[in-house]
């Protein structure tokens, strides 16, 4: 990853494709666009990729999200219990829904920790967002029968996982709804878009809906098109989703250059006693974007990732200090600070995150390094980055 590391003729034809009609807009204009419909072929192909009945291309993996949390009912004053190793927008959307966010632990597959869930239960609980996190699964199967016999609604957070499965059966089609983001570093990019994908009829025609200001889409008449719900725009443009196309296609080879490149890597580094690697419920289903490893403590985590940043094997992560992906920095959200006051601020009481306590998940990503996987390596980068690796850990 990231996709853009591989932009070729693929990527222009089909862009060009959509300049030679001079329609942009995903709706509409059958005339004039000869036939050529992106955003439904990308929706129509990734729906098969990923064995789910109805796909949904939408602006962006956060648009995703609101979406889906529409669509499944959540609302105001409804309680989704999420990670809090997850990047913002997961906690954005539910407080944009009006819904108030329930930090819980995770485990050392660094996703929700399915035995915890329990404890975070209330009478406002609506909603389980699991999140598969660096290109891996959570305990998806344990998570997923949890909220079935609770009566939860499940909401998958695949947005850095496009590609990856869990025992054959693809993330983000275990829930209710999966989330995808093809933002510009993700697996498969579009430069801004998103996808929700669900197995049932009435949540993917309320998410349809929902995208584009509540239209129903029945017929071919736009302007005759009614307005069942009401919605928002969160449309993709026919450009976004001709550059998504081509990258689809390309998943495949994708998926066969990151497991390459991770497993050499990854044999390279176990040869180290005091290294720990991320546990994977299914390592076949992984799609490889992060080689994940824990060091024995905070102290030789930060070490070996400042170390290894500058010995050459950069793009190592160290998420315990990140303000984008982990609860301990977002300050934003421990103040509530926004241009407008929140319908979480309505709630009785007004939840705290400033208070907000997870030993267990504070212990896992302290001692955690992530190290980004790219497409765009040869042999002799990967052999030079496993040379810097054994000298970095051997000190």
């Amino acid at each position: 990853m990231p996709g853009f590391e591989i932009f070729g003729e693929e990527e222009r034809k089909e862009v060009q494709d959509v300049l030679d009609t001079g329609v942009l807009f995903r709706y509409g204009f059958d005339a004039a666009r000869k036939g050529r419909w992106k955003a439904r072929d990308f929706e129509n192909e990734l729906a098969v990729r990923l064995g789910t009945a109805h796909c949904h291309l939408c602006a962006s993996g956060t648009a995703a999200l609101h979406v889906a949390l529409a669509a499944c009912g959540i609302g105001a004053g409804d309680e989704v219990i999420l990670p809090p190793f997850t990047f913002v927008a997961t906690f954005e959307a539910i407080l944009t829904a009006g819904a108030v966010p329930v930090f819980a632990e995770i485990d050392e597959t660094l996703g929700l920790d399915p035995a915890m869930l329990e404890n975070y239960l209330t009478p406002r609980t609506k909603a389980v967002i699991v999140v598969h996190m660096c290109g891996a699964m959570a305990r998806i199967d344990e998570i997923a029968t949890f909220c079935q016999a609770k009566g939860l609604m499940l909401i998958e957070d695949t947005c850095q996982s496009v590609g990856a499965s869990f025992r054959g059966k693809a993330l983000g089609t275990f829930g209710h709804m999966g989330c995808f983001s093809f933002d510009p570093v993700k697996t498969i990019t579009c430069g801004e878009g998103g996808a929700v994908v669900t197995d049932d009829d009435r949540l993917y025609t309320l998410a349809h809906a929902y995208a584009d200001h509540g239209h129903d889409h029945i017929g071919n008449d736009r302007g005759a098109e009614s307005h069942p719900i009401i919605g928002y725009n969160y449309r993709i443009s026919e450009l976004n989703a001709a550059v998504g196309l081509a990258q689809l296609r390309k998943l495949d080879a994708i998926l066969t250059t990151q497991r390459t490149h991770k497993a050499a890597l990854k044999e390279a580094m176990a040869k180290f006693p005091r290294i720990g690697f991320r546990q994977l419920p299914d390592a076949q289903g992984d799609s490889a974007t992060f080689l994940t490893f824990m060091l024995p403590d905070e102290k030789s985590a930060r070490q070996a990732a400042r170390d290894l940043n500058a010995g050459g094997a950069d793009g190592c992560f160290y998420y315990y200090d990140n303000n984008w992906h982990y609860l301990r920095n977002w300050h934003h959200l421990k103040q509530m600070k926004s241009p407008a006051r929140l319908p979480a601020q309505l709630c009785d009481p007004c939840p705290d995150y400033s208070r907000v306590t997870l030993p267990r998940s504070d212990a896992i990503i302290a001692r955690t390094v992530a190290m980004q996987i790219k497409l765009g390596w040869r042999q002799t980068d990967v052999a030079q980055r496993i040379a810097a690796i054994q000298k970095v850990l051997s000190r």
